[in-house]
């Protein structure tokens, strides 16, 4: 019988799959998709602070992953909304930190208890959709074509069902096998797509759990993977290779699709964090040169923690009171390196060098 898409797809085969997914080509891949994060890994590690960069990187893919969802919003308007005490009123803003909020409370709970579980996913769902909503239980959902309405694809349908499906998606995940664990990860997150278990936020739940999985078997540490920015660069692509699995049976081309995912987005990342870096020891120097008397590590590393700062942040880092870092930033700001814009009732200074290597 052939695949129909407008039947939901309850035949979905368990994990794990019985074609082959370690090909030659695959293991060729592997090699370099590998050695790319391993090599992120490390440079993250040797970091002064390894956590300095990472509200930035997780904000970048919390932005970069909505907009998958076509939930948009400007990286300054985000990088604003993360620091300001006044509340975006923008949507697609608060979802976007949503999603940071709740990759962040998936990395504390496997830190807690190192297992991905269904309830797991529910919860970071909740967090991402800002509802108690649960795994489907109504018929009725359809994956279709925003271009031309067809339906695409109809995902498998009854709540016991989904929740069949997603217990062997978890043994799978946990199982002791002899498949790599970057190749595992795809099947993984092809899995979890083609289970659909949410009414809404599948996408980006989806997403989240492959920065768990890195974490969960050591592949990273820190969540510091800037993976929807190749999807949204190869987007025809990835939804292509997901239906050629569910309508071919095609592991091969997902996989690498998924292997070049890791590998280029690792690169990427390595360099963004070189670029910061080497920005960051530039503008300490000068600071430095310009006014000795305020310049010191901690405040650098204020500086370089998000593009936007301002006095409370100082404050809290144990550099002075209110008064004595307002002071700081005004002599920054005086000495070209910051700017300053009043949101609300507070005062924001942008490191607009930094946003400028963020943007990239």
């Amino acid at each position: 019988m052939s695949y129909n898409p407008e039947v939901p797809y309850n035949s979905l085969p368990l994990l794990p799959p019985t074609a082959e997914v370690e090909s030659m080509t695959i293991l060729k891949k592997n090699i370099t998709a590998s050695r790319a994060l391993s090599e992120l890994k490390g440079a993250i590690t040797n970091l002064p602070n390894p956590t300095l960069f990472i509200d930035t990187i997780n904000l970048q893919e919390a932005r970069a992953s909505s907009a998958i969802e076509n939930i948009i919003t400007t990286q300054d308007e985000l990088f604003k909304a993360s620091i300001a005490d006044l509340k975006s009123n923008n949507p697609a803003t608060k979802e976007v930190i949503h999603y940071k909020d709740a990759l962040w409370y998936g990395v504390e709970q496997i830190e807690n208890r190192p297992v991905l579980t269904t309830n797991l996913f529910i919860a970071v769902m909740r967090i991402i959709k800002e509802n108690k909503s649960g795994i489907r239980n109504a018929p009725g959902t359809q994956l279709k074509n925003p271009a031309t309405n067809q339906v695409i694809y109809t995902p498998p349908e009854g709540e016991e069902n989904i929740r069949k499906k997603l217990k062997n998606l978890e043994d799978f995940i946990h199982a002791e096998d002899d498949i790599d664990p970057l190749v595992k990860m795809a099947i993984i997150h092809y899995q979890f797509e083609a289970i659909h278990p949410f009414f809404d936020g599948n996408g980006r739940t989806g997403r989240i759990i492959l920065l768990l999985y890195l974490k969960l078997t050591g592949l990273l540490d820190l969540p510091a993977l800037y993976l929807s920015s190749y999807i949204i660069e190869h987007k025809n692509d990835y939804y292509t290779n997901l239906r050629n699995v569910t309508e071919n049976d095609n592991w091969e081309a997902w996989i690498l699709y998924m292997l070049d995912m890791v590998e280029e987005t690792a690169l990427k990342g390595r360099q963004q964090i070189a670029d910061i870096e080497r920005l960051m020891n530039e503008m300490g120097a000068e600071i430095q040169e310009k006014l000795p008397k305020i310049y010191s590590k901690d405040l650098l590393e204020v500086l370089f923690k998000l593009p936007y700062t301002k006095r409370n942040q100082l404050e809290s880092a144990g550099l002075g009171n209110l008064k004595t870092v307002g002071n700081y930033l005004k002599e920054l700001e005086a000495n070209g390196f910051l700017t300053s814009e009043q949101v609300g009732k507070e005062k924001l200074y942008l490191n607009f060098r930094l946003l400028e290597v963020l943007k990239g």
